[in-house]
């Protein structure tokens, strides 16, 4: 009579769990009803009236930030004659594209289109893939 053993032996185990449920509800009772007076307060409504207070004033929530401004949109860049001498000049000294492009405040495919028009670069190999 294996099977009525377990039978058995389940309803004991659930019997059990049933009373220690009630004694954690129990014990989570008296534990909730003895918080106030664990923080030193006289009574649950002056305990209540603290959090609700702390929440407010200090808690530890952040107030919501506003989000930051964006950032006005740049002008187009003049690209002169003078610019274009400045970029060679720099070429010349050994300066990147991007160097260049910080120093003269102007956006690095600019560097690189002014570059093409002075002949300034490399052609490619007409063979991509050997």
């Amino acid at each position: 009579m294996p099977f009525i053993d377990k039978i058995n032996q389940l309803v004991a185990a659930k019997a059990k769990l049933a009373e220690m449920e009630q004694t954690i509800s129990a014990e989570r009772t008296t534990a909730l009803a003895n918080l106030p007076s664990d923080y030193g307060f006289s009574d649950l409504n002056a305990f209540i009236k603290a959090l609700k207070a702390a929440q407010k004033d200090g808690g530890r929530r952040k107030a919501k930030s506003k989000p930051a401004a964006k950032p006005a949109k740049r002008t187009r860049a003049k690209i002169t004659e003078e610019t274009k001498a400045q970029v060679k000049a720099l070429v010349d000294e050994g300066k990147t594209g991007a160097e260049i492009a910080k120093a003269l405040k102007i956006s690095l495919p600019s560097v690189q289109n002014i570059k093409k028009a002075l002949g300034l670069v490399k052609a490619r190999s007409s063979s991509a893939s050997s």
